[in-house]
């Protein structure tokens, strides 16, 4: 189940790299990260490639899921716990966020674009859901990225652990969280 999770994991993180490297370009305006979403769209609007990511947030889920019943009875601490929370957090934006953008797109015959995101987050009280719901996604990610990182990785660079490593990639999702948001908020 393990194997299976980290290779669903794998999938996902890709495609959530390119994902939150278009929501990067909203920092160059809405033209710019609307006309590299069409761009990036071609590669995961593709039907096979669409199916590969629905099927890695399922297989994500449950197996996320599965493995959890197995460490309820274990003490867990630090990054374990921090790999857990983000999860679930994870699981929970996923659930919603998939089922909000495929309703958009087929049910409600919409354009999920930046504008769909944007609508939520510059309203009120929509805002008072949609600021933390999107920015403990991105930051959930680069903590569970972070996490596991700790837990795997073996190689110390340049004289940082990998503990410390993983602190970095945690504080980098910091950043980089606060700054879609920024720019999600007051440029587009």
């Amino acid at each position: 189940m393990k194997r299976i999770h980290f290779i669903s994991g794998l999938v996902l993180s890709f495609f959530v790299a390119l994902h939150l490297f278009n929501h990067l370009g909203a920092c160059l305006g809405a033209d710019f990260h609307k006309q590299t979403m069409d761009t990036l769209r071609l590669i995961y609007r593709n039907q096979i490639v669409e199916i590969l990511l629905l099927a890695a947030v399922i297989v994500q889920i449950i197996s996320g899921f599965s493995l959890l019943t197995k460490l309820r009875k274990t003490k867990m601490e630090g990054f374990k716990k921090l790999q857990i929370f983000s999860g679930l957090y994870l699981a929970f934006f996923f659930i919603v966020h998939v089922s909000a953008v495929l309703s958009g797109r087929f049910i409600f015959k919409i354009d999920t674009n930046v504008d769909f995101a944007v609508g939520g987050l510059q309203s009120f009280p929509g805002i008072l859901f949609f600021l933390p719901y999107y920015f403990l996604s991105i930051f959930s990610f680069f903590c569970h990225v972070g996490s596991i990182h700790a837990e795997k990785a073996k190689v110390v660079v340049l004289g940082v652990s990998v503990k410390q490593q993983a602190k970095i990639v945690i504080f980098l999702g910091l950043l980089i969280s606060f700054f879609i948001m920024y720019h999600m908020l007051f440029t587009i």
